[in-house]
């Protein structure tokens, strides 16, 4: 209870433009954010941009929040939207260099990744399974915050969650044989 008035206490001190609270704010909720980001993005360049980007956004907009309690909710949903405007971006990038590609008659290079691990433990869940339960099993929220912030109906949040354990058992249990 302390932790939800001190978080209160700095949005409302934040909302006056007060950079040090905002700051705090920001630091407190960043391995949330970071969380969030990598499990919808996959990699850190684009989770650190869509980090950054929210920032920025939850600065400019926080006046617009209308109930401090809903800090965290609100910006999670910035963050959200901002992973899939990245999605989006990356989509149109990948269209463009295979019609680069095919023009210039270069064979598609497959680049390295140092995060390839990290990167096929989350490609275990399709997105809309991952998400879910990062922002349930890693960041606590309600399936209610969820269904909100995703804007989907809590039964297909808490469909969506069981059906990710599910995969998730599957695949555990075939890699144990």
């Amino acid at each position: 209870m302390k932790e939800a008035r001190e978080t209160t206490e700095l949005v409302k001190r934040a909302k006056g433009h007060d950079p040090d609270a905002f700051t705090e704010l920001m630091q407190f909720y960043m391995k949330d954010m970071y969380r969030t980001a990598i499990a919808i993005l996959s990699n850190d360049p684009d989770a650190a941009d869509a980090i950054q980007d929210t920032i920025l956004a939850a600065w400019e907009k926080i006046s617009t929040l209308k109930d401090n309690r809903f800090y965290k909710t609100w910006m999670t949903r910035i963050l959200i939207n901002k992973c899939y405007d990245i999605l989006k971006q990356r989509e149109k990038e990948i269209l463009f260099e295979k019609q680069v590609d095919t023009a210039g008659g270069r064979d598609p290079a497959v680049q390295e990744d140092p995060n390839i691990r990290f990167k096929e433990m989350l490609a275990i869940l399709d997105e809309k399974y991952r998400v879910p339960m990062m922002l349930y099993y890693g960041q606590g929220y309600k399936i209610k915050e969820i269904a909100e912030m995703l804007h989907i109906p809590k039964s297909t949040v808490q469909t969506r969650l069981d059906r990710g354990r599910d995969k998730l058992a599957v695949f555990y249990e075939s890699r144990i044989v």
